[in-house]
Parts: C-alpha cells; structure tokens; sequence
C-alpha cells in the first residue's frame, strides 16, 4: 500500500493526511476482495523497516491502527471477515496490541474472506525467525536433517496456513517487492499500478484482477500444447 506520502506532498498535506485517507482504499479494497470471493488479502500496514521513520510519525501511525481497528470491527465482523495479524507484535504498543487481541477474538469463527495485517512485518524477518524455529527443533533431535523439506520450513513461518499469494499488488508504481513475504511470493503474479494507495479504489482492484486472470501460470513449467 504505497504513495501515502506521495499524496499528501502532491495536496501540500502533513504525511499523516495521506495515511489517513488510505482508510477509504482499505475500505474498498477489502469489500472489492470478498464481492468476489478472495479468500486471503494480506495488507503491508507497517513494516520493520518503518521503525526507522521519525518517532512522531510512529507513533501516529500506531494510534491510526488502532482507531481504524476500532471503528471498522464490526463492518467485518459483520461481513463475515475473519482479522488477524502477521507479524512480531511484541514491539507494538500494548494498547495496539490489546485491541488486535479483541478483533482477532471478534472475528476468529468468520468463515468469509481472512484480512491479514501485516504489522511489524518482514520477509526477511520471517525467514529467519522460521531458520532459527527448525534449527532448535533439529538440535533437539524432533526432526532429522535429512528429512528436511519446504513443508517443514513452511510450518515455522508466521501464519502457515495460509496460501502462498495469487497476485501480488503494487501501488504507487515502484518496480520492487520491499522485503513483502518473500518466502510465499516465489511464483506470485506481480501487477504494478501508478496509482497512489489513497486514491486505490474497487474499480482499480478489478482491473488487476481482470490483467491477473489473463496470465498463464506455469510455475516453472511449460506450456503443454494438444
């Protein structure tokens, strides 16, 4: 979700202003996505590396997590909309912290679309902690190296239920992957928009959806023609 910054420099906007009006691609985002029967969207709210911004814009950022969370639980729990974290939220504030414990209790028995939150999320950061997971569990003699496969990498990564990513959107036009699940997106199709996130409406997600539906997938294969 990038180009907040970007939209509210371009509207002479304190940076915030452009956090804050990304509520309403949030919005329509998640609608968009279970109108047509997604069944995981993850979003990169904050990632590991965001702690390096200044101190007053973190702390903004936590606060409008936390009152988005808020104010929008209930829409999801009434849309059916399973909400959960992905992430190390131990460095979050308690009070973020607190209030993702209650929507991930609100909304955990939803069986509709699941929103995962990335917060204090990265790939690299991920991949590690899953490293140091499997390397305890060989040194205490539970899983023998030469059975070592992806799958039981994959059970030590922060939510290994959920399905590698189909498409992977991104807005505001960078030609990069910024540390976002790199383990999962191995063969996830990319599509990239010049749209800045807070101008990102339903209409722009059925676009990519329409582009990503034109694709052929062969994941690392090759097309087998009758």
């Amino acid at each position: 979700m990038d180009g907040n910054g970007r939209w509210a420099r371009q509207r002479d906007l304190p940076r915030l202003e452009g956090h804050r009006a990304s509520r309403a691609s949030i919005r329509e985002t998640v609608r968009g996505c279970d109108e047509l029967g997604v069944g995981f969207l993850t979003l990169y709210t904050f990632s590991a590396e965001n702690w390096s911004r200044p101190e007053a814009e973190v702390r903004a950022l936590m606060a409008l997590i936390e009152h988005a969370l808020r104010e929008e639980s209930a829409d999801l729990h009434g849309r059916n909309v399973r909400v959960r974290l992905l992430g190390d939220r131990d460095p979050l504030p308690q009070s973020l912290k607190d209030e993702i414990e209650r929507v991930e209790g609100l909304t955990g028995g939803n069986a509709g679309l699941t929103l995962q939150l990335a917060i204090n999320y990265g790939g690299r950061q991920e991949i590690l902690q899953a490293a140091f997971a499997l390397a305890r569990e060989a040194a205490a003699g539970r899983v023998s190296v030469e059975e070592l496969d992806e799958s039981h990498f994959t059970r030590h990564l922060y939510r290994p239920d959920a399905p590698d990513p189909d498409l992977l959107v991104r807005t505001g036009g960078d030609l990069r992957v910024s540390n976002y699940l790199l383990w999962e997106i191995a063969y996830t199709e990319i599509y990239v928009t010049p749209v800045l996130w807070p101008d990102f409406r339903r209409a722009h997600l059925y676009e990519a959806v329409a582009d990503y539906q034109g694709r052929e997938r062969r994941f690392g294969g090759v097309k087998h023609v009758a």
